[in-house]
């Protein structure tokens, strides 16, 4: 009985260790669970922090730089013709011949076409022997007027024997030697030799006025002469001008009149060659202010220098020298025109083409150039950037665009010298947002996410 109480006491104490024995045993269970779970969650936090350095997002920036550029401008324009010459006729006629071929080239005095001579010659010869008759009048009244001269020699020797008698014969009616009659007849001979006298010298006058009309004669006469043989070389019509010919609007038999409104042909000369070029009045007077403020230099020589795009897109391989800007503002367009004159030795510029000229405006010594791509738009279309500063943080910036070069704005305000310009991974910033710039290659056109794949294929191949 002893033996079964001690017994059954041995068995309670055996079950209270094993009972206690499991709690023990799941108290470290619990533990060493727990334990392992805050090691873990350790880890994960360590492994997140790690994944968010590593996720910073790259961007790839350029760096602002001042530069030398020369700005032009590109305006459309027309060719015209550096001389044009309508061939008219001088003198009213037939046509007999045609002496060129159309669309050839021509030289300055070549004969294009002969008009009937005949009549004009005809002229000429009338005009010719019109000027020996006056010719023969002229020596008619020299010779008058030395007959007349010599009258006059003779009048006054008369009239000085008629004076003398005169006188006779007053003192011999004094001492009684003549009659009275015979005295006024002595009388009256004197003045009519006065009056004989007067006569001759008013007939030389005469005679000088005729030969004065008659050598004036003889002027119209050779000026007669000299318009029948210019009309008669008038019926030989020739290129003014050297240059192209076009198509004839005549063939021969044809009648034509002096200076008709239809011209027979055009001769136009194409080297070199004129570009009139618009330019609006607006932009005449911002490049006036951009001078006057500094903001451009002229180039030089230089600056005078047009390049051509030609309607296929072209270049044109000579460069043309800007001639003139006219002073005149069409009230139509509001524009002035530009000329200039551009070589064209091949022939390649037609008259009337359509033209783009290459205007050099001027040099900015310190223009802003950034990626077209690097510029986005706000809600209202204002255009900014985003760059990074100094503490690589990503900064928003307002711009204030000149114009387009190439794959590039041209920045008037908003940027300064040293600015990093995010051109790529702008999606995935914002402003504020710490950012790791990379530098931009335009060329290869390496950025963060060329690079991430670079990474990410890298990593692909050493875990392989």
């Amino acid at each position: 009985m002893r033996y079964c109480i001690v017994l059954l006491n041995n068995i309670s104490t055996w079950g209270f260790f094993m009972q206690m024995s499991y709690r023990i045993k799941q108290i470290a269970t619990v533990g060493i669970l727990s334990g392992g779970l805050i090691f873990a969650g350790c880890e994960s936090k360590n492994a997140t922090s790690g994944a968010l350095r590593d996720r910073t997002p790259e961007v790839a920036v350029v760096t602002v730089h001042p530069q030398r550029v020369v700005l032009t401008t590109e305006l459309p324009g027309r060719t015209s013709s550096f001389l044009i010459a309508e061939i008219r006729p001088q003198v009213n006629g037939l046509i007999q011949k045609r002496l060129f071929t159309e669309g050839s080239d021509v030289e300055a005095g070549q004969v294009l076409y002969e008009i009937d001579p005949a009549p004009f010659r005809a002229e000429v010869n009338k005009a010719s022997a019109n000027l020996v008759a006056t010719q023969k009048a002229a020596d008619r009244a020299r010779a008058a007027l030395v007959a007349s001269i010599a009258g006059v020699t003779r009048q006054r020797a008369t009239l000085k024997l008629a004076r003398t008698n005169r006188k006779r014969f007053v003192e011999a009616f004094k001492e009684g030697a003549v009659s009275t009659s015979q005295r006024d007849q002595a009388a009256t001979e004197a003045e009519v030799a006065e009056s004989a006298l007067q006569a001759a010298k008013a007939q030389v006058e005469s005679d000088r006025k005729a030969i004065a009309a008659a050598e004036a004669a003889i002027e119209q006469a050779k000026a007669s002469l000299e318009a029948a043989r210019i009309n008669f070389a008038y019926t030989q019509i020739t290129a003014p001008i050297s240059g192209r010919i076009g198509k004839s609007s005549v063939t021969d038999g044809a009648i034509v009149t002096a200076y008709q409104p239809m011209a027979l042909a055009t001769i136009q000369q194409m080297d070199p060659i004129y570009v009139d070029v618009p330019q609006s009045t607006t932009e005449l007077l911002r490049l006036k202010r951009s001078f006057k403020d500094g903001r451009l230099n002229h180039e030089g020589s230089d600056q005078k220098q047009v390049n051509l795009l030609l309607e296929d897109g072209t270049v044109y391989p000579l460069k043309g020298t800007l001639q003139f800007r006219d002073v005149t503002v069409d009230p139509t367009t509001g524009s002035v025109t530009l000329r200039v004159v551009v070589p064209n030795p091949e022939g390649v510029l037609l008259p009337g083409m359509f033209v783009r000229a290459v205007v050099k405006e001027g040099v900015n010594e310190h223009a802003i150039l950034i990626p077209q791509q690097a510029v986005s738009r706000d809600p209202k279309g204002n255009p900014l950037v985003l760059i990074v500063d100094a503490d690589g943080k990503v900064q928003q910036r307002m711009l204030k665009l000149d114009r387009a070069m190439g794959d590039k704005w041209l920045v008037s305000a908003g940027l300064q010298e040293g600015d990093r310009v995010i051109v790529e991974g702008m999606q995935k910033v914002r402003p504020g947002a710490p950012v790791k710039a990379v530098p931009f290659n335009a060329l290869g056109k390496k950025g963060p996410e060329s690079e991430r794949t670079a990474r990410t294929a890298s990593k692909s191949t050493g875990s392989n």
